[in-house]
């Protein structure tokens, strides 16, 4: 049997380590090309990929702090079922109270 898996929380903020701008989108994603998706490099050491948001593409660059949100993905169906899951916007600046 597999050894249990302990679960671990993380933050949410990395830093952009690699990226692509989608041009030719996938059925079901017109309405947001052209998109970038990255290799984000969480604080705590891992890769994930996501989708960027929130940014320019052509402001996008490697090491650029960033942060995860929670976002729609895509709409499904004829009901119009939406579908929402993790992206990563850049950091906003904090306001200094």
């Amino acid at each position: 049997a597999e050894a249990a898996q302990d679960l671990h929380a993380f933050c949410g903020k990395g830093r952009v380590y690699s990226y692509s701008t989608v041009y030719e989108t996938p059925a079901g994603y017109s309405e947001y090309q052209p998109y970038t998706v990255a290799l984000i490099k969480l604080d705590e050491g891992p890769l994930v990929s996501a989708q960027l948001t929130d940014v320019n593409n052509d402001d996008v660059h490697i090491d650029m702090p960033v942060e995860m949100v929670t976002r729609k993905i895509k709409e499904e169906g004829e009901n119009g079922l939406i579908v929402y899951g993790y992206k990563f916007r850049p950091v906003l600046e904090e306001v200094k109270k």
